[in-house]
C-alpha cells in the first residue's frame, strides 16, 4: 500500500510539471528541427490572447494553436523571425507581444508602476507633514509644583529637579 501511494504521488507530481509541454501538438511541429527551434523561440515571445499571461508556446487555447500554425506557415514562407513577429503584430497589435516596445501607445504600461510609486510617496510625505506634532511637555507653574509636592510628600526643589 505505501508503494502505491508513493507511485501515485510521483505520478501526480510529474503530471503537474508536464502541462506546458502538452500545448504544442505533434502535428504542429515542423519537420526541420532548426526551423522548429526558430518557431518555438518566436512562440515564447507572443502572448496568448485568450490566456493573456501565457505565451502561445505554453497555451492550450484554440487561438494559440492557430497562432502557432501561422508562425510556422510564415517561417516556411521564408520570413525572418522579425518579419513573422511584425506580421502577427500587424494583425493583433502590440498587445500580442509579451514584451511590447516602448512607444506612445505603451508608455503608460512601462511607466505606470513608477508613477504609482511616486504618487504613493507624495501622498505619504503630505500626510506626515500635515500630521499634528506632539506638544512639548509644558513646565509646571509654582502653584502646581506646591500642590504636587503636597500630594507626594516631597519638597518643591525635588520635584523641579525630577
Amino acid at each position: 500500500m505505501p508503494s502505491f501511494l508513493a507511485g501515485l504521488v510521483l505520478m501526480l507530481a510529474l503530471w503537474g510539471t508536464a502541462g506546458p509541454t502538452w500545448a504544442i501538438q505533434p502535428d504542429e511541429m515542423l519537420a526541420n528541427p532548426k526551423l522548429e527551434a526558430r518557431a518555438r523561440v518566436i512562440d515564447k515571445q507572443l502572448r496568448c490572447l485568450v490566456c493573456q499571461n501565457e505565451s502561445i508556446d505554453d497555451s492550450d487555447a484554440d487561438l494559440a494553436h492557430d497562432l502557432r500554425l501561422l508562425v510556422r506557415k510564415r517561417i516556411m514562407a521564408g520570413d525572418t523571425d522579425e518579419q513573422v513577429k511584425q506580421y502577427i503584430v500587424a494583425r493583433y497589435g502590440n498587445y500580442v507581444l509579451l514584451k511590447p516596445p516602448f512607444d506612445t501607445e505603451t508608455y503608460l504600461l512601462w511607466l505606470g508602476p513608477l508613477l504609482l510609486l511616486l504618487s504613493a510617496a507624495g501622498v505619504a510625505i503630505v500626510y506626515y507633514r500635515r500630521a499634528p506634532k506632539t506638544a512639548a511637555q509644558a513646565e509646571l507653574s509654582d502653584e502646581e509644583n506646591r500642590r504636587l509636592a503636597a500630594l507626594i510628600g516631597g519638597t518643591e526643589s525635588e520635584i523641579r529637579e525630577a
